[in-house]
């Protein structure tokens, strides 16, 4: 299997992305651990595990392709931020960004009739929907419990719970899979 010259640069530039928000969810998660909000920091430094998995898989894509993946050098990310309800929604919008990415990589896919990456892709493309829902449902809680310092505290306790579910519903996802 060989990919076109377009769809390696493409990928190669996902792979940058997904760099870029590794790190951007690490400092999101030192700056909750700084603040307090453990559950929190936890969330966000186990997202940049999970976006490490996905940078990972299309390193390995494009190497048994007979491409060359590029690992790329990243920007310093955001380390200051205004309010736990903003890193949230920081973390929503670099999701659906990487949604906006993903959707590009299918069409070129598509448009270049390359079945296998765009097989490759469909994982991505259902990973993306749980991801932005998680954020949504996460923003939620801020309308639902409030903005005060105690109901901050509760959406902070809670964040291990819904991470737990959460990676409970992959789990079960990924063995179906195998």
């Amino acid at each position: 299997m060989r990919i076109s010259s377009q769809m390696e640069k493409a990928i190669n530039d996902q792979i940058s992305y997904e760099a870029s928000a590794i790190n951007a969810y690490v400092a999101m998660g030192s700056w909750c651990e700084r603040a307090g909000y453990e559950g929190s920091a936890a969330f966000f430094f186990e997202q940049a595990v999970e976006e490490n998995t996905h940078m990972l898989k299309f390193v390995h894509y494009l190497n048994n392709a007979g491409a060359e993946a590029i690992i790329p050098a990243t920007e310093k990310p955001e380390s200051k931020f205004d309010s736990l309800e903003a890193i949230f929604q920081a973390g929503l919008n670099s999701e659906e960004t990487v949604t906006k990415l993903i959707n590009n990589l299918v069409e070129i896919a598509e448009n270049e009739k390359d079945r296998a990456t765009y097989l490759f892709l469909q994982w991505f493309v259902s990973e993306q929907v749980e991801e932005e829902i998680l954020f949504q449902t996460i923003l939620q809680k801020f309308d639902i419990f409030g903005r005060d310092k105690l109901a901050i505290y509760q959406i902070d306790q809670s964040l291990a719970s819904i991470r737990s579910q959460i990676m409970a519903k992959k789990q079960i996802k990924n063995n179906n899979l195998q």
